[in-house]
């Protein structure tokens, strides 16, 4: 009868366990020793050696021909075990037996010597599935065990097991196996099975296992049963997976936002029998590594899949942003779990799919979250919804139309070369302006209206710890005039944390950008004077021209 490839190939000895050497080494000398325990803690995930390492140690400590701390596997003791005949040594299923009779049974049975090998041994898989009255009536006999006695343990949820156990064992932590030492382990089974494995499909067998050697077994076990070659190509066919040229076009579509093109390649990848959930965790995947790569550039390195291209990845990272790249891997996470529940899989995909395209259809925080980050994004590269000078002011009644006005108030006009010589350009009394009332400042030359955008364009300016003040139109406002950016305030202590040096150089620089010329800040305690009571009407173009006509008074030309 065919025998599983993860079964026929568990290994036999300490010398056989893959990636977890800083327990099998420890475990052997305690074995050539002497120095056992009498109650051992396996954890780790799934697929890494806990059962495995608990069998070869039952049949270590009770080998009548022990090398070097391993188990001979010839000698009656421990073909017994291996084959079961001996009943000293019984493997426990905590799923199924986890009642307080059950242990109360073992607890009594255990206290008798045992009849074939040298020590009893228990070992209980899953032990965090015992209940509470079950691990208290065990608590006893762990304590203060027999000598011909031994308890091996095994877990997967660690947390769940009770500190009362745990202090009681010796604890051992098997981690996740390296890819690459699992590839090389594939590939040797399938040298010997005439398996014809390729390096590059050894390898992404070994990412897809997630660092469980069983696993790993399991899925060749699974791709070879056509009796083909087994390459990338047949494994993805095999699995129902994407691939990494696919899932990479696709996250393409959703970065350039093509909604048309990301909806299409999913119903191609459907119609060609891919797995929707298998399609939606590799695009899971890929966002998760260039998210890594773009948070810690150089550390994260050693945390990505490997499954990806240093180009394709390069040329993902610049197309997206780290807070969509978040908000994707979220939406993603949050579709996948959903998907076992769903009532059709594929349209959950493509809703899935259209959200990451178009975040204007997204109506949740993190939607709103990435339509403001948007925002942001065109306002710091100088992009406007609407222009301030796409359109040229219209013209009066009966006129031409008006020049469009340069972008800053201060900047100078060339003079022509006949000129007068130098003297200063007389204004007519009743065309200049009229100075301000005392106690009554002038209107300024860009009210509050600009303030939005220019708080939201001093995001990188300043420090972030301000960036919220200025973002708070209760906190602070800003109103211009040629020169002067005053900073109103609602209190003194939001005064004092804009007053700081860092603060101010960093709003003077975004000024003198926004205005085209020097400019100063002050800050000041209060609300900005209405310009009159009234509401200001609507600028026209005349104003317009007016106060583009004051930067002239102080001219002299040469």
């Amino acid at each position: 009868m065919y025998q599983a490839l993860y079964r026929k190939w568990r290994p036999r000895t300490f010398d056989d366990v893959v990636g977890q050497s800083h327990i099998t080494d420890t475990l052997k000398q305690q074995v050539e020793k002497g120095r056992l325990s009498h109650a051992y803690l396996f954890t780790g995930t799934r697929g890494t050696g806990k059962t495995t390492c608990a069998k070869i140690l039952s049949r270590a400590v009770n080998c009548q021909n022990p090398q070097g701390g391993n188990p001979c596997n010839t000698c009656p003791a421990c073909t017994g075990i291996e084959s079961g005949s001996i009943l000293d040594v019984l493997e426990l299923d905590a799923a199924s037996n986890n009642g307080v009779d059950q242990v109360r049974a073992l607890r009594d049975e255990a206290v008798y010597t045992p009849a074939a090998v040298g020590k009893r041994v228990y070992i209980v898989d899953e032990v965090h599935m015992l209940s509470v009255p079950a691990f208290n009536a065990l608590l006893k006999i762990l304590e203060e065990p027999p000598e011909h006695l031994m308890f091996i343990l095994a877990t997967t949820e660690l947390h769940k097991v009770p500190a009362t156990i745990k202090s009681r064992c010796q604890q051992f932590a098997f981690k996740r196996i390296l890819p690459g030492q699992i590839a090389q382990r594939l590939q040797y089974v399938a040298g010997q099975e005439s398996i014809e494995l390729t390096a590059p499909a050894a390898e992404m067998l070994a990412r897809l296992a997630d660092g469980g050697m069983r696993d790993a077994l399991s899925l060749l076990d699974q791709c070879s049963g056509t009796g083909r070659r087994v390459d990338e190509q047949e494994i993805l066919d095999t699995l129902g997976l994407a691939g990494n040229l696919e899932t990479a076009a696709l996250m393409d579509c959703a970065a350039g936002r093509d909604t048309a093109a990301a909806l299409e390649r999913l119903g191609r990848l459907y119609a060609g029998g891919k797995d929707i959930s298998a399609v939606l965790g590799e695009l899971a995947g890929l966002a998760r590594d260039l998210l890594l790569r773009r948070t810690a550039p150089q550390g994260g390195a050693a945390l990505l899949s490997g499954g990806f291209d240093e180009g394709t990845m390069r040329a993902l990272g610049e197309k997206l942003t780290a807070p969509r790249l978040l908000r994707m891997l979220t939406l993603l996470q949050q579709t996948a779990a959903q998907l076992p529940r769903s009532a059709n899989r594929r349209t959950d995909a493509e809703l899935c799919l259209i959200r990451l395209c178009d975040e204007g259809l997204d109506d949740s925080l993190e939607g709103l979250s990435a339509r403001v980050a948007r925002l942001e994004e065109q306002v710091k590269d100088g992009v406007r919804a609407v222009p301030e000078h796409a359109a040229s002011p219209q013209a009066p009644a009966g006129g031409e139309p008006l020049p469009a006005l340069p972008e800053s108030a201060g900047e100078e006009l060339p003079l022509p070369e006949d000129s007068p010589g130098a003297r200063e350009l007389p204004v007519p009394e009743e065309e200049r302006p009229a100075p301000p009332q005392a106690g009554r400042p002038a209107a300024p030359a860009e009210e509050g209206s600009f303030w939005p955008s220019f708080a939201a364009g001093l995001k990188g300016a300043v420090p972030p710890s301000v960036v919220p003040y200025f973002n708070n139109s209760a906190k602070v406002t800003g109103t211009w005039r040629p020169g002067v950016l005053t900073l109103w305030v609602d209190s003194d202590f939001t005064k004092t944390m804009l007053s700081r040096p860092n603060v101010v150089s960093g709003v003077v620089q975004a000024a003198e950008a926004r205005f085209g010329g020097p400019a100063r800040v002050e800050l000041k305690v209060g609300t900005p004077p209405a310009s009159g009571g009234a509401a200001a009407p609507a600028e026209d173009a005349l104003d317009r021209l007016l106060a583009f006509g004051e930067q002239f008074d102080n001219i002299v030309i040469q």
